[in-house]
This record gives C-alpha cells, structure tokens and sequence, in this order.
C-alpha cells in the first residue's frame, strides 16, 4: 500500500501523520511548535523511524503550514516561511530542511489551503470544484481552491488581512493586527476576542454581547469573500467557530449584508448548507497535508 506523509505546521502545535486518509492513518503524533530546530527534527525523526521499522518508503510529505510562505516555484526561497511574526521562524526553509532529512520528495501549501483540500477530499467540500475554507482562531487566514486546485496568484491569498468597516464608536478597539491594526484578523482573532473581554474566547457565554459583534465582522468578511471569488461552499473552520451558536448569525447577517444582489438558491433558500463548520474537525489540517503529498 502506498502511503504518505502529512504535517500540519501551526504556530503552536505541529500534528504529523502517516497514512491514505481519514480511516487509513497508521501512525500519528504531535508536539508543541519551539524552535525551527526542534521542531523539524521532531517532525523528520517520526517519519524516519516510522519508514526504518516498518522498511516502507513514504511516497511524499505534505506540508500545510502556517504562514505567509514563499509558493513560488523557481523562487530561491521557494517553501520557506517568510514574514510570520513567530519569534525565530521567519525565513525558515521548511521545506528543505524536511526534504533533506527525510529523503522524501515534500510539498508545502499554506494551512488553510491544506484544510480545504482536505474537506474537499473527504469532509464538508466534497464534489465541490471551487469553495473557501476560512479559519478563525489564534490567526484568521483563508484557503481558497479554484478548479480542484489551491489558489495561489502572487503569491498566496491572505483572507484575515482584508480591511473591514470599523465603527469606532461601536467598537473602539484598535485591533491587534502588528501589521495592520483593525483589519479582519485584528478584530476578531481570538487574542482580539481576549483583549476585549479579558477571558479566553472558549469561556465566554454564548449570550455575551461579543459574538453579536464577532458574527458581525465574519459577515463582513464573508460578503466580499462572495462577492470576489463566488465560491460554491464557505467552510468556517477553528478555535472561535467551535462556538456554533455562531453560525446561525453568520449565516442571517451574511444573506442581509447581501441584500439580494446575489441571487443564488445557495444564498436565498440554502445558506444553513452554504455557510458551514468543517466535517473533519480537528484532522482538517493534517488529513489536507496528506491530501497535498497525493496531488505531487
């Protein structure tokens, strides 16, 4: 049986595993993000132990990781971690690196396209050719697949640094983007959710006046995400979207920032089927890295 390798590189954990899909995983692991170092040495020796004891040769490794990420082939630093913030990762050549130690041929993608192409493998895209995956969480970021395949363009899109109307009477925080101040992920990451209430996003009720604010800017978000790239599925995947009372809101918000101007049955009849959470959860990632190894 052929199998392959699959990591999903997050700013705080990394999650790797070894297998053909969601019910075909034969070995898996994962361990908190540290150094570029430690961390890829851990993620090479797992695939390295596991192709020395069971004498298989994995037939590639995806890699979804976080970002931004030079996705340019040709480029000399083609698959590196580029800009991040992440203190000691930026210029990171994560790919190589892997490629090097492993012997196996790797392929990297952001982790939202990664997560995309996982759903639309074997969650909540499948038979679909053109959706986003939009993740909010620590970090708000966008994966958007065209024609069965990751957009990149120039180099890759950056849905959570898209600018917002920001009523600053409404809402007077600044946002915390380091790079942009109030844009998307700035107000509505969950730090930002923190920032404003002084508790974790996980612990607050579901009748705090934050998530009507919250629901209000992903509409937002989502209305020009429509309007631009007219994708058939919006999946809403991370830490903030676990609270589902989300989307029910993001769903009436969205079809009335509309306002009938797109007239899709998607949109007016079947938005509770337009709009929704990621049918693999927390293996979105992982699973779309294994998913990108298969598309070498």
């Amino acid at each position: 049986m052929t199998l392959f390798g699959g990591i999903e590189a997050g700013g705080t954990k990394f999650i790797c595993a070894i297998g053909n899909g969601p019910n075909e995983l034969v070995a898996q692991t994962r361990f908190p993000t540290t150094t570029p170092e430690e961390t890829l040495s851990q993620a090479a020796e797992f695939f390295i132990r596991f192709m020395e004891k069971s004498h298989t040769q994995l037939a590639s490794i995806g890699i979804a990781s976080f970002g931004p990420l030079d996705l340019i082939p040709g480029s000399p630093t083609y698959g590196y971690i580029t800009s991040t913030p992440k203190p000691g990762w930026a210029n990171v050549a994560i790919r190589d690196v892997l490629q090097a130690r492993t012997g196996c041929p790797v392929v990297i993608d952001t982790d939202v396209n990664g997560a995309a192409l996982g759903e639309g493998k074997w969650g909540a895209a499948q038979g679909l050719s053109d959706y986003v995956y939009l993740t909010i969480g620590t970090g708000i970021g966008g994966g958007l697949i065209v024609q069965n395949r990751p957009f990149h363009g120039m180099l890759h899109p950056e849905m959570g640094h898209i600018r917002l109307p920001h009523d600053l009477q409404k809402d007077p925080f600044p946002g915390i983007c380091p790079f942009h101040g109030d844009c998307f992920e700035g107000l509505a990451n969950g730090p930002a959710l923190q920032a404003r209430t002084g508790q974790k996003a996980e612990l607050l009720p579901p009748e705090h006046p934050i998530w009507e604010l919250e629901a209000e800017y992903i509409a937002l978000a989502l209305q020009s995400i429509i309007c631009v790239t007219s994708p058939q599925r919006i999946i809403l995947g991370g830490g903030v979207m676990k609270q589902s009372h989300l989307f029910p809101r993001i769903r009436a918000m969205t079809r009335n920032l509309l306002n009938g101007y797109i007239q899709a049955k998607a949109i007016l009849d079947e938005i509770d089927s337009y709009i929704v959470p990621p049918a693999l959860g927390e293996m979105a990632g992982v699973l779309g890295a294994i998913a990108l190894a298969q598309h070498i």
